[in-house]
């Protein structure tokens, strides 16, 4: 059994902090990470502690390096921090859940109820938090891939596109993609594609990629989507020759195995071909 690991909760003064391990490339001028932090704390103040291991004389930052710059240039003298007895008790980076996409929009229209937007959106160091919000998202989303959204079979921007056809198609292509596998947006563009007009959306337009998409990757999108195709008219193919075949042949076992002198032999000489018999004659039922 691992041993446990005891935190405590502790003010450390700022000038005793130091950090795990330097990090001279780290421009706090543009880092957009921590104008983040920077923003919230100075709005709402420091809400999660830092994590910290003593060490002689020092506090060695384990976790939270860019709230200890934040809180520095903010002027604070001390630090909540929780204290570590074991300095590789918690390996912090892999405790890191993201939210995901319905969680986020969860999380923001809760934060609502009590905060305007501007606020939130001051909070994060964004200009808006309008489009992270997808208003009517969910409402325009067939049930079904509403519920693949909240499970998070599918992520925000997946969920955004299949919005841009009606209700009844988006379930026909969260088929087509349950049945290849393929969640993704380029997979929903490329389904998009062949989508008729009269199936479409009319309020939605699909998103344009960060890098233009060139008509080579468009037809690529296309060649994937018709490849599906083919594979699955083929194994469709093939299992309706296989049902033809099981049923044809099932009628000549019948008649073998309903002949009472047959089956009588068999019964004696070849019981295990009889047992197999009978079950090709209960699976074409």
């Amino acid at each position: 059994m691992s041993k446990p690991f005891h935190i405590d909760g502790v003010d450390v003064p700022l000038a005793e902090l130091k950090p795990l391990r330097e990090r001279p490339t780290l421009k706090t001028d543009t880092h957009r990470g921590f104008h983040r932090i920077l923003s919230s704390i100075r709005k709402i103040g420091l809400i999660e502690p830092l994590c910290v291991f003593r060490e002689e004389d020092d506090y060695i930052i384990l976790d939270g390096y860019l709230r200890f710059l934040a809180c520095g240039e903010l002027g604070y003298k001390t630090v909540p921090c929780i204290l570590y007895k074991e300095k590789e008790a918690y390996t912090f980076n892999r405790m890191v859940n993201n939210l995901s996409g319905f969680q986020e929009i969860k999380m923001l229209r809760k934060s609502l109820e009590s905060l305007d937007e501007k606020t939130i959106a001051e909070t994060f160091g964004m200009k808006t938090i309008r489009y992270r919000l997808a208003p009517n998202l969910v409402q325009q989303l067939h049930p079904q891939v509403a519920q693949a959204f909240e499970k998070e079979l599918l992520g925000k921007t997946a969920a955004i596109e299949m919005a841009c056809v009606k209700p009844p198609r988006q379930a026909e292509m969260l088929r087509e993609m349950k049945r290849v596998n393929d969640f993704t947006p380029a997979f929903i563009r490329a389904l998009i594609l062949k989508t008729p007009p009269e199936q479409r959306n009319p309020n939605r337009n699909p998103r344009t990629s960060r890098k233009k998409e060139t008509r080579e990757k468009r037809l690529a999108l296309v060649e994937r989507l018709e490849e599906a195709e083919k594979q699955h008219d083929f194994y469709s193919g093939l299992y309706r020759q296989y049902s033809n075949d099981l049923l044809k042949i099932s009628l000549y076992i019948r008649k073998v195995i309903t002949n009472s002198a047959i089956r009588e032999y068999m019964e004696h000489q070849h019981p295990s071909v009889l047992s197999e018999m009978h079950a090709i004659v209960m699976e074409a039922h």
